[in-house]
């Protein structure tokens, strides 16, 4: 299959375990929960998204014909001279929504190139096998059918994702559970949705705090 991809970059993760990791970002184009325009917004089941994923015309983005020269575009991110014995590279797919086009051939074309392959998703597409990391974070209103992985992310507050919800959530097979506060250009807003959440994890000591320490830091 053919792949397009709104933008690729070297950056460190800025949240969830894998924060202040040199990565590089693919950000796959499209969604199957918005469109990305602005015009559907209000009727999109994610209402929230801050991300740009509509084409392919960001850095380094584009129309990849094979899974293999996806991966070459990928490892050419990776500075010159780093020791991948040393330390794996790290790559993360994300989107819009990646695992509308992530695939086995994907996963391991960039295997061969030494990367260790994370997903960040919405989990309503089952995950290819293969992944090394699987991030999932869930949507009010949409279906999840990713129920396992190493890490669930769920913003709050998400109309429809009440305290009950997110303990019915607590109980699938994620190795870590994570709140993180919905961001906004409201101060009043981003400190109430902050406040719940370190609440939030304060009462349930099974779920953590998500961090997104790129944007205080302003980097991608």
């Amino acid at each position: 299959m053919s792949y397009s991809v709104k933008e690729m970059f070297y950056t460190l993760q800025g949240e969830g375990t894998h924060a202040g990791r040199p990565a590089v970002f693919c950000r796959f184009a499209g969604c199957n929960l918005w469109s990305g325009r602005e015009a559907d917004r209000a009727q999109a089941v994610c209402q929230f998204c801050d991300t740009e994923f509509v084409g392919t015309d960001g850095l380094g983005g584009g129309k990849f014909s094979t899974a293999a020269d996806l991966a070459a575009r990928i490892a050419a991110f990776w500075p010159t001279g780093a020791d991948s014995a040393q330390e794996r590279r790290f790559v993360v797919l994300t989107g819009g929504e990646p695992l509308l086009q992530v695939d086995p051939a994907l996963i391991e074309a960039l295997h061969a190139q030494g990367f260790m392959v994370a997903v960040e998703t919405n989990g309503t597409i089952a995950a290819p096998a293969g992944l090394d990391w699987i991030c999932v974070s869930p949507k009010a209103g949409s279906t999840l059918v990713q129920k396992s992985g190493h890490e669930l992310k769920v913003v709050v507050p998400q109309a429809g994702f009440g305290p009950s919800e997110l303990k019915v959530l607590e109980a699938l097979d994620f190795a870590q559970c994570r709140v993180q506060a919905l961001d906004s250009a409201d101060a009043h807003a981003r400190r109430v949705a902050m406040d719940w959440a370190v609440q939030w994890c304060l009462d349930n000591p099974r779920w953590m705090l998500s961090v997104q320490t790129h944007k205080s830091l302003g980097i991608r």
